[in-house]
């Protein structure tokens, strides 16, 4: 008989998900197919056994060319019920939806937990965030649109600029941030007038479970569809017809290109994507080490590492190499292991069954090829986790050097030179952050000046990070396409659409009698305060 772990009672997996219904054109449709097991890789008695939380559908063609019409119909060539609403409806919508999901907080952080193993504190904040993120939204549309409650005049010409929706929104978000990142793409999708085809991210799905109900709700009818199964059973189909406006990705770059070649009609079709990342540290000799030792846990490790934003990669230099190694390596050791409803537990169980091998894969290549593992621990390895490898010296023949290794490895380069770490990141196929850990003005302007042009953003003796969510978010290269911040991303998913009419009488009486009829959502001089 198998001995139970004791696992508090609020964060219990009393009863398995079995999710039976998905949401297309504003309806609970019953699935009665084929389905997929959900595994937690947490385990529930003390001879290990992954956890079965549920199933979910595992849908195919059929149910994916239903979601499209659905969002299609809704959308209907502009003229849908969702595109031409009233800015003011559309922000009632969703504070309806807002209001809602809060209710269902408890779950869905519980999920977060058992699902992807993020430790309970990161799963609050990761669902409070996203909340506050979409009221962030709505307050941002209404200055948008109070922005655009005007007429302006050039060389005798009147214009009523305001943005307006692409169309149909295809959304994959990522499992590492399956709530936030997820929704850091529909939010805005939705509140600018498109409708959207979301499917969940292969881990992180059940979580959506308890929302299915506050999206079919909130929302007029084909706005909001929500698919389960694999992307290319799901996502492949839909992109193949042509028929989708933006595809809105956060995840891997070859999923993102496979997608973008499956459509006939690559100029019509609007990116917005959050890829890979191979974010460096440097370290300089001045460096305040106990800040940056502390920093550098946080980036290479939050959340095992698990983030586009961690940083992948560490540049030290010469001088301070080997108290750097010593001191970071101990606290890396010093790092407590649990399960994510643990206090204090800062590593949790690996979400992907089968990433602890792909990191001793790693370890492996680079012990063969000259790297050392400097850390006590590094590579030691359960049934649902390795410990992370502190590893020195990298060099760019190794796998770890060049690959994104997303999860608890990490590579140490020592540097004499400045250039060889900028050279370094100039060669890189990514350009989304870097840490800057140092203290010399008169070194630290122009690195800066530098860095500013080869990544979007430059943390000065901080770790990489999104947040907050009011700053810009995007990559150069190929770590992204478009730029997604509570700002930005209205943006993103709308285009600068305007009526235009010459300063004559008869047009300034056309107008005048419009905006007096209040019978236009677009050409209206009204706003929300």
């Amino acid at each position: 008989m198998q001995t139970q772990i004791a696992i508090p009672e609020e964060f219990q997996i009393t009863e398995q998900i079995h999710q039976k219904t998905y949401l297309v054109n504003g309806e609970l449709k019953a699935w009665n197919g084929k389905n997929s097991e959900v595994i937690s890789t947490i385990a529930s008695t003390k001879e290990y056994a992954h956890t079965v939380l549920g199933s979910i559908p595992d849908m195919g063609e059929t149910e994916a060319m239903e979601a499209l019409d659905a969002a299609t119909n809704a959308y209907h060539r502009g003229q849908g019920v969702w595109p031409t609403m009233k800015v003011k409806d559309r922000i009632e919508c969703m504070e309806s939806f807002v209001k809602k999901m809060e209710e269902k907080r408890e779950e869905v952080v519980k999920l977060l937990m058992w699902e992807i193993g993020k430790s309970l504190p990161d799963s609050r904040k990761e669902f409070d965030r996203t909340v506050e993120y979409i009221y962030d939204t709505i307050e941002d549309y209404k200055q948008l649109d109070r922005n655009s409650a005007k007429f302006q005049k050039h060389d005798g010409v009147y214009a009523h600029i305001r943005r307006g929706p692409l169309g149909v929104v295809l959304c994959l978000g990522p499992y590492n941030y399956p709530l936030n990142e997820t929704f850091a793409l529909l939010i805005p999708a939705l509140i600018m007038g498109n409708t959207a085809i979301f499917k969940p991210a292969k881990h992180g799905v059940l979580l959506i479970t308890p929302l299915l109900e506050a999206f079919q709700s909130s929302f007029p009818k084909g706005v909001v569809n929500i698919l389960f199964g694999r992307g290319r059973a799901v996502a492949a189909p839909i992109m193949k017809t042509g028929k989708v406006d933006v595809l809105a990705l956060i995840g891997n770059s070859k999923s993102a290109n496979a997608l973008q070649d499956q459509h006939p009609k690559s100029n019509r079709l609007r990116l917005v994507l959050g890829l890979e990342a191979k974010n460096p540290a440097i370290i300089l000799p001045d460096a305040d080490l106990d800040l940056t030792i502390k920093e550098c846990i946080s980036g290479t490790l939050s959340f095992n590492g698990q983030r586009c934003t961690a940083l992948k990669v560490i540049y030290v230099h010469e001088d301070i190499k080997d108290e750097f190694l010593k001191r970071f390596s101990s606290a890396v050791d010093a790092l407590k292991f649990g399960n994510p409803w643990d206090e204090g537990a800062q590593l949790t169980p690996l979400p992907e069954p089968g990433k602890p091998s792909y990191i001793q894969e790693l370890l492996d290549d680079a012990k063969g090829k000259g790297a050392k593992v400097h850390n006590k621990k590094g590579g030691k390895t359960s049934e649902n986790y390795i410990w992370p490898a502190v590893l020195y010296p990298v060099s760019k023949e190794m796998r770890v050097y060049e690959e994104e290794q997303f999860g608890p490895i990490i590579p140490v380069v020592s540097f004499t030179d400045i250039e060889e770490p900028l050279d370094d990141m100039a060669a890189s196929n990514y350009g989304q952050q870097v840490s800057l850990f140092g203290k010399d003005v008169y070194t630290l302007s122009p690195l800066i000046d530098t860095l500013a042009n080869l990544v979007c953003r430059v943390n000065l003796n901080s770790s990489c990070q999104r947040g907050p969510d009011v700053y810009p978010f995007t990559g150069r290269k190929d770590s992204a396409q478009s730029t997604l911040s509570v700002h930005d991303a209205l943006r993103s998913f709308s285009i600068r659409t305007f009526v235009a009419f010459k300063d004559n009488d008869l047009n300034n009486e056309t107008i005048e009698q419009l905006l007096e009829a209040k019978v236009s959502n677009f050409l209206s001089t009204d706003y929300i305060l």
